[in-house]
């Protein structure tokens, strides 16, 4: 039973976590694009595929661009540290703080390989290319990736015990694989709703 709910933990906080970065992400987008003057047109969130965000004005496309990485990767970290700090003393600190430290992880190894793979690779119009084409230099790119991802790395070292992996022989918290797998299902729910409303 303890490696059912290892599995679970595992696919669901994987699968959580994908579709939540491109939610930060994407919001990243929203809020610089805002911040700039442009007029969006449309965010697409798909449980199934890849994230965009449609602007029908963007003046200022490279700060823009860098949004959706640089709050990608910022917000999470910033609700990993509030919720360190809230909960600092209580004894729930420690049930939801690895669920948040391996999402923040997540979003810094996330982002970084996005730009990083796209510094080689970039050039259409994914972030990347519109960095490139709008002034921004690829050791840029470079820099953030490697940086972001060592930064993630370092966020995920010692978590695999909670993950049922190592020592732990398969044991995890049951309550947290149950509610992230509720989490998944929901996210999953409300991403189908809103693409069918959008058509």
């Amino acid at each position: 039973m303890d490696r059912a709910f290892q599995a679970l933990l595992i696919a669901s906080t994987g699968g959580l976590s994908w579709l939540l970065f491109m939610v930060v992400h994407e919001c990243g987008h929203v809020v610089t694009g805002w911040l700039s003057g442009a007029e969006l047109a449309r965010v697409c969130l798909p449980p199934l595929g890849f994230s965009r965000t449609d602007f029908a004005a963007n003046p200022h496309p490279l700060f823009v661009a860098w949004g959706g990485p640089l709050l990608g990767v910022l917000l999470p970290l910033v609700l990993l540290a509030m919720v360190q700090i809230t909960l600092r003393h209580k004894n729930n600190a420690d049930r939801c703080g690895f669920l948040l430290r391996w999402f923040a992880g997540f979003c810094l190894i996330a982002n970084g390989a996005y730009l990083l793979g796209g510094s080689f690779l970039g050039g259409g119009g994914d972030d990347a290319g519109v960095i490139l084409h709008d002034g921004g230099a690829r050791w840029q790119l470079i820099g953030f990736g490697a940086a972001t991802i060592a930064g993630g790395l370092c966020l995920w070292n010692g978590l695999g015990p909670r993950f049922g992996l190592g020592s732990s022989r398969g044991h995890v918290d049951r309550l947290a694989a149950v509610a992230t797998a509720v989490a998944l299902l929901a996210v999953v729910a409300a991403e189908t709703l809103l693409l069918h409303a959008g058509k």
